[in-house]
């Protein structure tokens, strides 16, 4: 069986070093868009392992999750032993659908992505410069509370978009927690389509806590700044395997 990387000269366009710190995230959008596209056809086998840890400048543990994460989302299958291989798959979601439809899927989820973008990093900074009230402060650290605790995807999922929202709420705007809303809804259907992904849900934790630490300190930069990657880390993974 052909590599994907004999066929196609474009792998090198596609496929980039990742920085940062959302290297997992990056891999998984760079790989899940690069098979989307056509760049890895259907039944070819990706570059192995060392090959691609290189050109995407990552870790082989962090190409292995990513790796993972392409797996338990239908767009590849891994052989083990001798000839094995990771081999590109039919993504049924993705391919069942008219050119058009997915077309206007991938607008409409880029569409929230940017909004998103744009709203929550500023509903950060807005928030550490806001007088919190009680009430707000209570909601933000129960809402920490309970996505640290959450005992299943679907909890933490629900227990996310409500952090998300306490945060906008904290802000005190009525027109803000409409579109926070609007985005979150959106966000939280995206997200049940994909599978529940340990690394970056470790990666959120950690983001979520140093946003809400930024804002109860008043420190409107880093917790917009942290809001930033963490936006970016969700939009990687939905553009990889969904847009």
């Amino acid at each position: 069986m052909n590599t994907a990387a004999q066929q196609s000269p474009l792998v090198e366009a596609v496929l980039q070093p990742v920085r940062g710190h959302m290297a997992f995230e990056s891999c998984v959008e760079q790989l899940g868009s690069a098979i989307q596209l056509g760049i890895f056809p259907v039944g070819t086998m990706l570059p192995n392992e060392r090959e691609l840890a290189e050109r995407l400048s990552v870790s082989r543990a962090t190409l292995r999750e990513a790796i993972s994460a392409l797996r338990a989302a239908g767009f590849v299958s891994t052989t083990r032993g001798r000839g094995g291989g990771t081999t590109v798959e039919l993504v049924e979601h993705i391919h069942q659908k008219l050119p058009e439809e997915r077309e206007d899927r991938r607008a409409e989820i880029r569409d929230t992505l940017i909004l998103r973008a744009v709203i929550e990093p500023g509903a950060c900074f807005q928030a550490a410069q806001t007088d919190l009230s009680a009430v707000s402060i209570s909601l933000l650290r129960t809402a920490l509370s309970e996505a640290e605790s959450a005992d299943s995807p679907a909890a933490y999922r629900r227990a996310d978009a409500r952090l998300h929202l306490a945060i906008a709420s904290a802000c005190e705007s009525a027109e803000l927690n409409k579109v926070s809303s609007t985005v979150q809804t959106r966000l939280h259907s995206y997200l049940n389509e994909i599978p529940f992904f340990q690394a970056n849900i470790e990666h959120s934790d950690e983001q979520h806590r140093e946003i809400v630490e930024g804002i109860l300190a008043g420190d409107g930069d880093t917790a917009r700044r942290v809001m930033e990657v963490h936006c970016a880390s969700t939009a990687a993974l939905l553009t990889g395997l969904l847009a």
